[in-house]
This record gives structure tokens, C-alpha cells and sequence, in this order.
């Protein structure tokens, strides 16, 4: 079977093992079309913790629609290759199919482009600049296979932000990964992060994430995106894109600058998703990835941490 054949069919069964299951049919509709109903979609993200009274139950996740609203995601290619830095390119059409080409701040940036690959592997999260209308940002795609591009964005004057999603592929031979299994810590470039809590489909649910680094823990974060930390949840299978809301920003009086790191996350159903904590230390930027099962008790409850100190409020950080 050729490379082209093997990513083909990599793709179709992807379509048809999570299409069906998870409605996407429900969520999807015309290029460029304005919805026939009100739209269900994400309401703005307020710092200081969650969207009180709703749940995940009674909204789309972003990222499976192309074109919401009348706001269609455009990039300039959609084939990219293996290990090659790329300027890629795209534009946010608007309902008059014209560049958009204002956007108000989402967390310290107007527009925010999270890439992972189809197995959850590959995850980067960049910010494209503008220029007439057109998002440029310098890319590379390390491995073979079938990449989600999720957009995150708010149009000037919209009454609130969307999330767009694409395929891009990567030709080559294609060596998935498997999922990891849930576990408690993350270990990356000698740091230590410690994930308490877990998701309950159809609500809001707490996620605290402890950052220690040679054993003892980080009390100095910097901010990054105007918290303490950005979290990125994906749905296995469909690579559902879910909101995550901080609870508290640096400055605020209340919120520490580590050890711990509180998000607020709305998983939709039950299934296995993939979590990546963005977290700024020493002047760079890590990323901690973690598996949990929303719906079990995959993720156990929180337990102290060796040399945790008893200080305070758990007050976190994040967007």
C-alpha cells in the first residue's frame, strides 16, 4: 500500500469510526453558511473562574466545524511535508467572504492556533501575526499524518469567540501513537507537574495541576498569556476542542504565582481526552501532557505532594 493510500484510509477510518458515535453531523454544516438556529457555541471566557449556571451538555465543542456563523476558516495549503519549516498561511473569511481583518484580544493575543496530529501527538500551540487579512506563522510538522488546526478567535464586534477547525496532512509513512494511559504526573524538561481532579461529562469540573521542579515546588511562574498557565483539552477521536477557564490572573490579589495552576474544564461526553498545560518558568514556555477518562475514576482525587506546603488557598492559574 503506497503512502498516499495509507493516510487515506488512516483518514476514513477516523470518519467513520468517530463520526457516527460522537453527531457530528449535528455540529457540521455549508462553507460559509449562517446557522438555521441560534448559535450554541462558546461564550466568552471570563477570568476569575467559571461560566456559572451552564453546561458542556448544551453546547458544541469547537474546533469540529470549518465555517460557523458565517465565519469560514481558509488556509492557503492544505498538504504540508514531513520536517520542512513552512510560513503557513490563512485567512478568517467573514459572512461577506472577505479577509476579517480585525480581532479583539483573547488572552494577551488576537488569535491563537493550537496544532496537534489526529492521534493527539504533535501538539503545538502558536500565534500567527497578521497582515492584510492574512495570519502567517512559521511551522514545522515533525512526522507523517493527518493534523487538526484549531483557530481561536473573536471577530471586532462579535458578541462572542469562535473556534474553527481544519485538516492539514503530512504525507509519509504513518506510525501512530497510541493514547497514553491516565497517570497523575507529568514529567518535562526536569519539571514535575501533578494533575488532581478529573472530568464529569456534562458540567464544569476542577482541574488543579501542582508544578514542581528537583523536588520542590515552583512558586515563581511566570505569566503567560495573562495567567499562570494555559490549558488545551482535546476529545479523543473527534478531536473536539473545549474551553477551559481560569480561576484568577496574576495581579488580582488572590492568585499565586505557583505552585498550583486551577482551570475549570466543560467536557461534553464521556471519553478519554487529552490535556496540555502551557506553563512559563525561567523565560520558556513547557508543555505538560496528561490523559483522563471523563465519566470513571481514571484520574484519582487529589493526594498532598511530598514537601507540599500547607500555604494557603489552592488558588491557580490559568486561561
Amino acid at each position: 500500500m503506497n503512502t498516499a493510500t495509507k493516510l487515506g484510509a488512516y483518514a476514513l477510518g477516523l470518519a467513520a469510526v468517530f463520526g457516527g458515535a460522537l453527531g457530528a453531523g449535528n455540529v457540521t454544516g455549508p462553507v460559509g453558511a449562517a446557522p438555521e438556529t441560534e448559535s450554541h457555541g462558546h461564550e466568552g471566557q471570563a477570568k476569575g473562574g467559571h461560566a456559572g449556571g451552564h453546561t458542556a451538555a448544551a453546547q458544541a465543542p469547537g474546533g469540529l466545524q470549518v465555517s460557523e456563523d458565517g465565519y469560514t476558516l481558509a488556509p492557503r495549503r492544505s498538504t504540508l511535508e514531513a520536517g520542512e519549516k513552512t510560513d503557513f498561511s490563512f485567512t478568517i473569511n467573514g459572512p461577506d467572504g472577505k479577509p476579517v481583518t480585525g480581532f479583539e484580544p483573547l488572552h494577551g493575543k488576537r488569535l491563537h492556533l493550537i496544532v496537534a496530529r489526529r492521534d493527539l501527538s504533535g501538539f503545538q500551540h502558536l500565534h500567527p501575526t497578521l497582515a492584510g487579512g492574512v495570519w502567517t506563522v512559521p511551522l514545522t510538522l515533525r512526522d507523517a499524518g493527518v493534523y487538526r488546526f484549531f483557530t481561536d478567535f473573536k471577530p471586532t464586534g462579535a458578541e462572542r469567540q469562535y473556534t474553527l477547525g481544519t485538516d492539514v496532512t503530512v504525507p509519509g509513512d504513518l506510525k501512530p501513537v497510541p493514547l497514553p494511559e491516565p497517570e497523575q504526573v507529568a514529567k518535562v524538561d526536569g519539571y514535575e507537574v501533578r494533575l488532581a481532579g478529573g472530568l464529569v461529562p456534562g458540567q464544569s469540573s476542577e482541574l488543579t495541576l501542582s508544578v514542581r521542579k528537583d523536588g520542590e515546588p515552583v512558586t515563581d511562574l511566570q505569566p503567560y498569556l495573562e495567567a499562570y498557565g494555559h490549558l488545551v483539552a482535546l476529545r479523543a477521536g473527534d478531536l473536539a476542542y473545549l474551553h477551559v477557564h481560569p480561576d484568577g490572573e496574576p495581579g488580582d490579589g488572590e492568585t499565586k504565582p505557583g505552585p498550583e495552576i486551577t482551570f475549570f474544564a466543560e467536557a461534553p461526553s464521556a471519553g478519554a481526552y487529552r490535556l496540555y498545560l502551557d506553563f512559563k518558568h525561567g523565560d520558556e514556555v513547557r508543555t505538560a501532557e496528561f490523559t483522563v477518562h471523563a465519566g470513571n475514576a481514571a484520574v484519582p482525587a487529589d493526594e498532598p505532594a511530598p514537601h507540599e506546603s500547607g500555604d494557603g488557598d489552592g488558588h491557580g492559574h490559568t486561561h
